[in-house]
């Protein structure tokens, strides 16, 4: 079997574009879809793998932003609520209706502060919202939520607020301290890296050989008004001609532009970590929503149901771009503190975490803000590059999982401005990969669900259907194809035939790729040496791996599962992964 043609070497065989956009997280992937869809000649970069940075590090929501109405940012959360109710739509195989409960112990706190931090654009001392603001937030919010077509009718369903009986009547192991619980509707995230590469396949779909994404390729230097790319994989540095070059790399904007010849000081994101428990009774605690709320310092703290683990996270701290990113023992005491907050009769250990995640927003520069308080807005910034060529650089500053359509669309068009290109079409309730033709009745799902009964199974095909959309129509021709397939023994819930599609089609480069980024696998504890051995061995002749190989990247994509976490990487032995090969 041939091994995938790394797609580096299409941008060193035609080293031009009329636009070059650096960053394949979301915002730079879905600007790179809107490009490709109205015909410009368009290549993207990206150092590590796609949604490998900051677009790996969400809390798997897509939200309006109700606090951003403190601050004034109500074009913001309007946009927001706009963006979320179409993704509902659009993207309907990963985005879904998320139920959220706000536990609120007291009726006043911050009705004065909050008035104070909003004219003064979220300046002054953090303080816990009590019933009256939150009350006051959500009608508002309902306002802006109007008309959506949330769980499939005319409008989003209005707020709830509840006393403490009815409160505790619904979520009993909620703290009896408790005054009130309002619940809204938001939605969440299943899976942001898949719908990230469903966003990266539609751009090459629609713009063939004119759509061109490399991962593991990174932009180190400008060269009289090139762009100088190094192929990380070979060690092959070539220079790159743009018209326009979009700098979409998020948090390290500035560092991009600094290697591009012309420093900026446009960033100042904060970290944020998340811990992943495998918890049967934190689980059943949440009754299936989100809980959603803020502590007396002014994070905002979630825990989240999800894939049959819980999701803590998260916060928001200062952080430079030079050190690593991590999850810290202090963040895990922080996160365990705040669920006893919630749910004191619950008890949760650290062995009971099974991933942790960390990442830096890509947050403006902000000053003596507090970090909750910075602008989750976003804008573009215009400069010259250095050199005979004079390309435009654009840089986005800001943006967020939400809204990454709308932040593409506003990028996009200002490239077009600069091309004198005119815009074909809007990206506006275009489905995104497998959510076009997906099924949201259960009526068409068993309708779309049994021409693959007899070949897969109904469970099977099931689960493909929920996991990839409606491209899973692909996977399972793959399977089928496959007489080698079979399910995976350290992770049953995937098969070998089924790694392999992804390895071919999905730019799989490294063995964490897969495990973390084209699967669950990582997400849900179940990327063991074992494991990850299993799983290289089952995209070894794809991805052109020898044993030696083999071992390397079990090794590697072990050190990268646990990269947030360098104590839970300490207990894993290297020997563990070149043992399993072997």
């Amino acid at each position: 079997m041939d091994r995938p043609i790394r797609p580096a070497a299409e941008l060193r065989e035609r080293p031009y574009a009329d636009v070059l956009v650096i960053g394949g997280g979301i915002n730079g992937l879905a600007t790179f879809r809107d490009l490709a869809m109205q015909g410009v000649d368009v290549a993207l970069v990206e150092r590590g793998d796609f949604v490998s940075g900051a677009s790996a590090a969400s809390s798997h929501m897509i939200h309006g932003g109700i606090r951003y109405l403190e601050n004034g940012e109500f074009r913001l959360v309007h946009e927001a609520v706009t963006e979320r109710n179409a993704l509902l739509k659009t993207a309907p195989h990963y985005v879904r209706p998320l139920q959220t409960t706000i536990p609120i112990f007291s009726t006043f706190s911050g009705i004065l502060s909050a008035p104070l931090r909003f004219l003064r654009h979220g300046a002054g001392k953090p303080r816990e919202r009590g019933a009256v603001l939150i009350k006051i937030g959500l009608v508002i919010y309902d306002s802006f939520s109007r008309g959506g077509g949330l769980l499939g009718k005319g409008t989003v369903p209005r707020h709830e607020f509840d006393g403490r009986r009815r409160s505790l009547a619904k979520l009993p192991q909620l703290n009896p301290s408790i005054r009130y619980t309002a619940t809204y509707w938001d939605a969440s995230l299943h899976d942001p890296e898949r719908l990230a590469i469903d966003v990266l396949r539609d751009g090459r779909h629609a713009g063939a050989e004119r759509a061109r994404a490399a991962n593991y390729v990174e932009a180190v230097a400008a060269d009289d008004g090139r762009v100088v790319l190094r192929d990380l994989e070979s060690g092959e540095e070539f220079a790159f001609t743009a018209s326009v070059i979009v700098n979409a790399s998020g948090p390290w904007a500035d560092l991009t532009n600094d290697a591009l010849g012309d420093p900026t000081q446009y960033m100042g994101g904060t970290k944020g970590s998340h811990i992943v428990l495998d918890h049967d009774e934190l689980l059943q605690a949440t009754g299936g929503r989100e809980l959603f709320f803020e502590h007396s310092d002014g994070r905002i703290v979630l825990i989240y149901p999800l894939k049959g683990r819980v999701l803590v996270g998260t916060t928001d701290l200062e952080h430079d771009m030079r050190d690593p990113i991590v999850c810290t023992e202090e963040e895990v005491d922080y996160f365990l503190d705040l669920i006893l907050q919630v749910l004191p009769s619950i008890r949760v250990e650290r062995s009971q975490i099974v991933y942790r995640f960390s990442g830096v927003r890509p947050l403006p520069g902000h000053g003596e803000l507090a970090p909750g308080f910075v602008s989750r807005d976003y804008r573009i910034e215009a400069k010259r590059m250095p050199g005979a060529s004079r390309a435009t650089v654009l840089s986005l500053v800001g943006g967020k999982w939400t809204t990454f359509r709308a932040s593409a669309a506003h990028v996009t068009d200002r490239v077009l401005e600069l091309l004198a290109v005119p815009r074909r079409r809007s990206t506006k309730g275009v489905p995104i990969g497998g959510g076009a033709g997906y099924p949201t009745t259960e009526r068409a799902r068993r309708q779309w669900l049994l021409p693959y009964a007899s070949s897969v199974g109904y469970a099977r095909a099931t689960q493909l259907l929920d996991r990839y959309g409606t491209t899973a129509a692909d996977v399972i021709a793959a399977i089928l194809a496959d007489p080698s397939d079979a399910a995976l023994s350290h992770a049953p819930e995937y098969s070998s035939a089924e790694l392999r599609h992804l390895a071919r089609t999905e730019q799989v480069v490294h063995l964490e790729d897969l495990l973390l980024r084209r699967t669950g696998i990582a997400f849900t504890g179940g990327a063991s040496a074992d494991a990850a051995a299993e799983a290289a061995t089952a995209v070894a002749e794809v991805c052109g791996w020898d044993a030696a190989s083999q071992a390397a990247e079990v090794e590697r994509a072990l050190a990268a599962v646990h990269a947030a976490d360098p104590a839970g990487w300490a207990q894993t032995t290297r020997a563990a992964g070149a043992d399993a090969i072997a």
